[in-house]
């Protein structure tokens, strides 16, 4: 069954315009999606295969910061490049953790837990939201006081849109360095890529908690060589001054073989542009944007490693990376530890906490279009994913909520079991999954809100 088109797009700028497009939709009997950057990998913002209205946020996108209280308010429709940029203008010692991609929607990716290149030091955005203004399915105007704890709980990790439509969130802002370092060095099998990406496993949840080492792992044509390679693209944020970051990673990743010249020092929100991939020099006005990057055609999985991966089983993602275009695929290796490891596990819904090494996020995307080339990649991903299996965490084999997935499981279209929904809804959430269905229960026992991977209530 193909996905159909909306009924209808609502762009508010009031919220008294969402608490009609919530009242029209229930009266009229059509489904709600609420859309705040567009970024959910399986459509589940726009797109679904019943009827339904799009509330699109991005007109409610206002943002004030206080600079005295280190808080600020940022209404959902914003991005995080423009909620970077707002902090920005107002202090350069002001930060917040979030993700790097600056056209993703605040309201998704908050409600959804919200890694990013800080998250070592200072954990997740959704451990940073203190309040919230949620409107319920009987179109209440909510705070956390009015809400209550659980719902509070619930919209912190548990993804936002199971729940009411999360119009702000006001979050703590973290103090940074004037100064930080980035670097991004890249080695090839001909480097001894396998042994460095077999290295890091040990040292980079370990090491100095403002270090965060990203790894990126792709196969391409070596302009020596003519011929295909792996490499493994080290890419890394420090809190501080380059003469600080070297002793620490020539004492704990020597092997590496960073030197000064691969290091860059610049402001915070330089470092924002520099991992989105912007080349140096650019304008900080493109954070304003809201044009995301384009990619026509695009599948994304996500696992977590709790011990190393062994050499044999790295040699294993290599001939699969060999198999698609060149840069084309990719796996992400985010490592967890520091900051991630001081909340436990159900302190909010996000429950990807001590005893992770890293995140695994598998990444294919492609451009011609048609069923054959599509089936081709999803297929690719998914004999990868099974091939990862005995790498990964396992019972359950855990996910990131905001890498969407839709292969780990799917709830019915009206009434979905606890069950069915346990299938997906324990790898993500872990434990925490039943008290989301708790709240859920409470707050719309009806199941108005509702999707594919939405929380069901106890029926």
């Amino acid at each position: 069954m193909s996905p159909m088109k909306p009924l209808v797009i609502v762009t508010p700028f009031h919220e008294s315009q969402i608490q009609d497009a919530i009242y029209c939709s229930k009266k009229s009997g059509i489904q709600i999606r609420v859309r705040s950057g567009g970024h959910d990998y399986e459509g589940l913002s726009y797109v679904s295969e019943v009827p339904f209205a799009i509330v699109d946020m991005r007109n409610l996108r206002s943002i004030s910061i206080d600079t005295k209280d280190k808080t600020a308010w940022v209404e959902t429709g914003a991005t995080l490049g423009q909620l970077y940029y707002t902090i920005a203008s107002k202090s350069r010692t002001l930060a917040f953790t979030a993700g790097v991609c600056p056209t993703v929607g605040v309201g998704g990716h908050m409600s959804g837990g919200g890694y990013g290149m800080l998250s070592r030091r200072h954990g997740i955005a959704a451990d940073h939201i203190i309040d919230a203004k949620v409107i319920d399915v009987n179109g209440r105007i909510l705070d956390r006081k009015s809400m209550g704890e659980d719902l509070f709980w619930a919209i912190r990790g548990g993804g936002g849109t199971s729940f009411g439509i999360v119009v702000a969130f006001k979050i703590e802002l973290i103090v940074i360095p004037q100064t930080v370092t980035v670097f991004n060095v890249t080695r090839t099998l001909e480097q001894n890529a396998t042994q460095l990406v077999h290295r890091w496993q040990y040292v980079a949840d370990k090491i100095d908690e403002n270090l965060l080492l990203r790894l990126f792992l792709r196969s391409f044509t070596s302009s020596r060589s003519g011929k295909r390679t792996i490499g493994a693209f080290f890419t890394s944020l420090y809190l501080g001054r380059v003469d600080d970051l070297l002793p620490i990673v020539q004492e704990k990743f020597p092997e590496l073989g960073l030197v000064k010249e691969d290091c860059t020092e610049m402001p915070w929100i330089e470092s924002v542009l520099f991992f989105a991939g912007f080349p140096r020099n650019t304008s900080l006005d493109v954070l304003t944007s809201r044009v995301p990057l384009v990619r026509p055609y695009f599948k994304g999985k996500s696992d977590y490693a709790t011990e190393p991966i062994p050499e044999h089983g790295l040699k294993g993602i290599w001939k699969f990376l060999d198999e698609e275009t060149e840069n084309r695929a990719e796996l992400q290796f985010s490592p967890y530890g520091g900051r991630l490891n001081d909340y436990s596990e159900s302190e909010i819904p996000f429950p990807h906490r001590a005893g992770n090494i890293f995140m695994i996020h598998y990444v294919v995307s492609w451009d011609k279009p048609g069923k054959k080339e599509s089936e081709r990649h999803v297929n690719w991903i998914r004999k990868l994913y099974s091939y990862m299996a005995p790498y990964v965490s396992k019972s359950p084999r855990t996910a990131y909520f905001n890498y969407r997935d839709l292969d780990i499981g799917m709830n019915n279209e009206r009434n979905t079991s606890f069950k069915q929904a346990s299938v997906w809804g324990f790898k993500y959430f872990k434990i925490n999954f039943r008290r989301l269905v708790r709240v859920k229960t409470e707050v719309d026992p009806s199941n108005f809100f509702r999707n594919e991977q939405s929380i069901p209530p106890l029926s």
